[in-house]
């Protein structure tokens, strides 16, 4: 969330910085410029009245009891009182219309990414390895899987619908090796602390990573199964909500800082709006796993975090031996709460294209100012908003995509990158 006194401190630069993104958020923003000016004569007049009021509550307690002066302030003390709570309560009203408009509005884009309205304007800034070259037409993962008997979508669609896959034989082996193999250079080579958190999360959780209210109709929600609990329930769309919430309405020391985390999760999503999108095959289903990288640190490091967490996503697919690309988003094309994002896009031959497997991004104190998330330099010294990281290290299905069609061999056959050996005790996939 944006700060309120940004916003009115700074209303043109605000509203410049949103204008990159889409000319519609200047005219979103006027509403909020109206509220903070407001709540700002609101809090001033508040501010007079409970003055006079305690002027009045001292002038009445130097007057004789038995006394008219004594009723007399008695009574304007009691009109001030009920002026102070009247205004009281039209400055809470105020704030939260503020706080139900500024949640819909997104993050300010960084000045250094580029201008543009739609991922054709994203810069890719890196290359790594070289497209893999075939003596025979590359299949999409979708045939090499049916091919092996790996990849069942008829029963899955029998069990739960469509956009569910069940992965069978080599293809579960090699997710969860795939898995394995991305904890164990995260937490043992690149420093992150591993979390295993709740899959379901309260709807407060999802309000402070920015999922809610903008984007309810992606999430599944889970019905109150006790009434006594009082609240309903979420799937995580991504391990971001449960590890960044982690430390929701905390302060953290400085020294400690950056803090970084990876966690596996399944995910699930709606991807309400998507239909008619990648239909076939893994690309996009409603229940995939993810390995989830999460930082907090100071504001003044997380530029250069980001770079890191990029690159320590980047090489999953260096070690795998994987061609990919990586961009920097346009302003026209970054999401909702990111201030900056690399997105790492992966060579699938089989379809021809580059496929986004992680987004890695920085979102200032956008999510810690909905999250109250803050830190302490000092055992006393003044609180600030930490900035939030996140990216996929990487999309677990997306990668296993990428395998079977990088590596795919003309009798069918997939050859299992080399870092991935000891984890599936073989060489290569065959049918089963």
């Amino acid at each position: 969330m944006l700060d309120p006194r940004q916003v009115a401190d700074n209303f043109e630069e605000v509203r410049a910085a949103l204008a990159r993104r889409s000319p519609v958020w200047s005219k979103e923003l006027e509403p909020v410029a109206e509220l903070v000016k407001r709540r700002r004569e609101a809090l001033g007049e508040s501010e007079k009245k409970a003055a006079e009021r305690n002027v009045a509550s001292t002038e009445m307690a130097k007057a004789d009891k038995k006394s008219p002066e004594f009723q007399k302030r008695r009574e304007e003390l009691k009109a001030l009182s009920d002026e102070v709570k009247a205004l009281e309560k039209s400055v809470a009203e105020i704030e939260a219309e503020l706080e139900q408009r500024l949640l819909m509005i997104p993050n300010m884009p960084d000045p250094s990414i580029p201008d543009g309205t739609s991922e054709e304007q994203n810069a890719v800034v890196r290359i790594w390895g070289e497209k893999p070259s075939f003596d025979f037409t590359p299949k999409p993962h979708w045939e090499v899987g049916e091919g092996l008997g790996i990849l069942d979508f008829e029963r899955a669609a029998k069990l739960s619908g469509p956009r569910f896959t069940v992965l069978v034989g080599a293809a579960a082996r090699l997710e969860r090796a795939l898995i394995s193999f991305m904890l164990d250079l995260h937490t043992t080579e690149h420093g992150y602390t591993e979390l295993l958190p709740p899959f379901l999360v309260k709807d407060t959780a999802l309000l402070g990573t920015g999922q809610l209210p903008k984007f309810a109709d992606d999430l599944f929600k889970t019905y109150k199964a006790d009434p006594e609990r009082g609240y309903d329930l979420f799937l995580i769309p991504t391990a971001e909500v449960p590890v960044t919430n982690y430390h929701a309405n905390e302060i953290l020391e400085g020294a400690d800082l950056p803090r970084s985390y990876c966690a596996y999760t399944p995910c699930f999503r709606a991807e309400a709006g998507s239909h008619g999108r990648d239909v076939r095959g893994l690309i996009r289903q409603h229940q995939f796993q993810k390995v989830e990288l999460v930082k907090f640190t100071k504001p003044e490091e997380s530029d250069a975090e980001l770079e890191k967490l990029t690159s320590n996503a980047e090489e999953v697919l260096r070690r795998l031996g994987l061609h990919f690309r990586t961009t920097v988003l346009c302003a026209g094309d970054l999401g909702s709460n990111s201030r900056k994002t690399y997105d790492i896009e992966v060579w699938l031959p089989g379809q021809e294209t580059y496929r986004e497997i992680s987004s890695c991004s920085n979102f200032g104190d956008f999510q810690a100012r909905r999250a109250q998330i803050r830190y302490r330099s000092e055992p006393k010294g003044k609180t600030r908003l930490v900035h939030t990281l996140n990216g996929s290290g990487l999309a677990v299905g997306r990668t296993l995509v990428a395998i079977l069609e990088q590596y795919q061999q003309k009798d069918g056959s997939v050859i299992v990158p080399e870092a991935l050996r000891k984890y599936m005790g073989t060489d290569v996939i065959t049918r089963r």
